[in-house]
């Protein structure tokens, strides 16, 4: 259930000569190997990344499963729209097969079927940015599964209303959301693609609330192994999201001995490349190498909106530091001089030198009349009037203590 930016759907591919109505038209007696056929053709589409017949293919199946058993049929179901999911793809014909199934779940009265598949409905609706739907789904859907006490199903869905949540911006309810969903986690067992889901969300989180990219790297970690040990292509998301924690770090030096390790050697490639241009960018506070990398591999780094969040935290401070650098040496600099050697628009440059002057990240002032920075020396602050005040609270202590010894004596 991984956004569509990751994989590029090939065009169509022929398959061997296997269809749904062969396998339909066979006895009774061979139930059994019919699903197991439906099973291996949806294989197949999948494999060949075509997601239109595989669509097709849950919609003929459905004479078939009145022939089999509640459970079985359930699971037959879910099964292929997990296959569909898997494309790594979400868009209308995803959302449109999954709401297709919903109804007729319901007008099957398969209420556990109909939960799963609202599961995978709120995932899809978060992949494609319908925020708005799939917490008011995941709202309706929580509410019956803490009835049942499905646990598998809950953690799903309390996991996409986090996430949810984080891209609204709304970070004190993702955080709950992710703790609700950890919490009911320690009481099962949970599938490798779950947990590293959930690990990896709590690194996203540790990352965009607390600024902790130290954290956020064991969560991401956790979330690379698991992810790759069942060769899941969000090994390479948890392997940016690597990458971008020791970038933010200001390591960026250890971006090199983790791509030339054994585990991440195997997703090599240009989302990798990008990450290692940009780490480049930061050892050397090169801001034209850095817009270069953002111009040379726009995808792959737009693409994602939290490494596009923090590269911009990034640009903005390799630019306050390229700024400090080049007025250091000066007490009076004219803005022009600093927008040409900076290679930005002096507009730009002044707005920037505006806002570190109130963020007391610089001392001095912006005559924009002559265009000229005056720099300060940074003083350290008068403490006369500090050490005033704890004098006379320490003789108002003295005063007390002799008008009661005074009254004592009377």
């Amino acid at each position: 259930m991984a956004s569509g930016m990751l994989v590029e759907r090939p065009g169509e591919v022929k398959l061997p000569r296997m269809d749904i109505s062969s396998l339909m038209d066979r006895g009774e007696d061979d139930i059994a190997n019919r699903e197991a056929g439906i099973m291996a053709l949806g294989e197949q589409y999948k494999k060949a990344n075509q997601p239109e017949k595989l669509a097709q293919l849950i919609r003929d199946t459905r004479p078939f499963l009145s022939e089999i058993s509640k459970a079985k049929a359930a699971r037959l179901v879910r099964s292929l729209v997990d296959m569909l999911l898997d494309l790594e793809g979400a868009s209308s014909l995803e959302v449109a097969v999954c709401q297709e199934n919903i109804e007729w779940a319901k007008n099957e009265h398969r209420t556990f079927l109909r939960q799963s598949l609202e599961a995978r409905l709120v995932s899809l609706l978060y992949d494609t940015c319908q925020y708005t739907q799939a917490l008011a789904l995941a709202a309706q859907l929580l509410a019956e599964l803490k009835k049942l006490d499905d646990k598998n199903l809950l953690v799903e869905v309390q996991l996409f209303e986090s996430k949810t949540y984080h891209a609204l911006g709304n970070l004190p309810k993702a955080r709950a959301a992710l703790t609700s969903a950890r919490t009911t986690a320690n009481g099962i067992y949970c599938p490798p693609k779950l947990q590293s889901a959930l690990d990896l969300q709590s690194g996203v989180l540790h990352a965009a609330e607390e600024k902790d990219f130290k954290t956020a790297f064991s969560y991401f970690y956790e979330a690379f192994e698991g992810y790759d040990s069942i060769s899941s292509p969000k090994a390479l998301t948890a392997l940016k999201y690597m990458l971008l924690s020791k970038i933010m770090l200001k390591t960026p030096e250890d971006v090199q001995n983790i791509v030339s390790g054994k585990l991440a050697l195997r997703h090599s490639g240009s989302h990798v490349e990008a990450m290692k241009e940009i780490a480049a960018a930061s050892s050397k506070r090169s801001l034209a190498r850095f817009k270069a990398a953002l111009a040379t591999y726009k995808e792959e780094l737009e693409g994602d909106m939290i490494v596009k969040a923090h590269l911009k935290t990034l640009y903005d401070t390799m630019l306050e530091q390229n700024l400090c650098r080049i007025i250091e040496p000066y007490s009076k600099i004219q803005v022009s001089y600093i927008s040409e050697t900076i290679g930005l628009p002096q507009d730009l440059v002044e707005r920037k030198l505006s806002q570190m002057i109130l963020d007391s990240k610089l001392t001095g002032i912006l005559d924009q009349g002559t265009g000229v920075l005056e720099v300060w020396e940074a003083s350290t602050p008068d403490q006369t009037y500090q050490h005033a005040l704890d004098t006379i609270k320490a003789m108002e202590k003295v005063v007390d203590v002799l008008y009661k010894k005074a009254k004592r004596l009377t």
